[in-house]
């Protein structure tokens, strides 16, 4: 009877998730073309990206794209759990506000950035130029788009790991607050000693899932700035759309989608490892 209930699920994972990606490990095999058919190449596709360049730049920009947006949310969303928790029940409008970046679609909410980064309408250079400043290319200098890039990341997934930080907070007996207090501990040494031990767990969830759904990031930079300027904002996702899509050439493009997964398996393992610790030490 299990075996049954769960049946529906393994259908849909298998039809859903198993059969796309066997079906994009085959295609990233041959050398097939949008409307020309292909053959079988082996590891061409493989080798020819590590010496395309452009996939090179790719892979630097996924490495500084991910490391530096989960860094940012993930201390940004811890010093910002710590506030709304030391704020307690006045703080619930806070909370409100704080997740209408990240419930918004996505699509929508690139859309208005990309208009404030917009080179003649800006609303960011508009404030800057009143405070005598020069503006900023947003999205036409190789860095300002970087930082836009993951700017708007930040700015949408920060809600997500302050309110699962600030659960994780709330679920710490207070009991070992007043112990350490009473033994002379200082604030900075209660987060270090007890807040952060106690947290790993649940940082390691969060970092992992982040990780996977920052890495794979499509929506933020195809509307933003398509791979650009100079591909230096280009991700596999976006990357393998120019090519497998856009350019026709669909086994080099689920090739570079497929690049993905070791990027991930690395995340996953040194995140479980982390999780480990974390609950022996609990």
């Amino acid at each position: 009877m299990a075996l049954l209930l769960i049946l529906p699920l393994i259908l849909v994972l298998g039809g859903l998730i198993a059969y796309p990606l066997a079906y994009a490990l085959y295609l990233s095999l041959t050398n097939e073309r949008i409307g020309a058919g292909g053959e079988f190449v082996g590891l061409a596709n493989f080798r020819e990206l590590l010496q395309d360049t452009t996939f090179q730049q790719t892979a630097r920009n996924a490495f500084v794209y991910t490391v530096t947006a989960v860094g940012l949310k993930t201390i940004l969303g811890l010093a910002l759990a710590l506030a709304l928790a030391a704020l307690g029940l006045r703080a619930g409008w806070a909370r409100t506000l704080m997740l209408l970046p990240w419930v918004v679609p996505i699509s929508i909410t690139a859309l208005a950035w990309w208009w404030m980064f917009d080179p003649l309408y800006s609303v960011l250079n508009w404030g800057l130029r009143n405070l005598g400043q020069d503006p900023v290319p947003w999205l036409s200098d190789s860095f300002w788009a970087r930082v836009s890039v993951i700017l708007v990341n930040v700015w949408r997934g920060l809600p997500f790991f302050a309110i699962v930080f600030l659960a994780g907070l709330l679920s710490i007996p207070r009991e070992l607050y007043e112990a350490a207090e009473v033994d002379g501990a200082r604030p900075w040494q209660s987060f270090w000693y007890i807040t952060l031990p106690l947290l790993k767990p649940l940082l390691g969830l969060v970092v992992l899932y982040s990780t996977v759904m920052t890495v794979a990031d499509f929506e933020i930079i195809y509307i933003l700035t398509r791979g650009g300027p100079m591909n230096m904002t280009h991700l596999f996702a976006t990357y393998a759309f120019q090519v497998g899509l856009q350019g026709t050439l669909i086994g080099k493009g689920a090739a570079i989608a497929l690049f993905i997964f070791p990027v991930l398996a690395i995340a996953a393992y040194l995140t479980l490892r982390l999780i480990r610790r974390g609950e022996e030490y609990a």
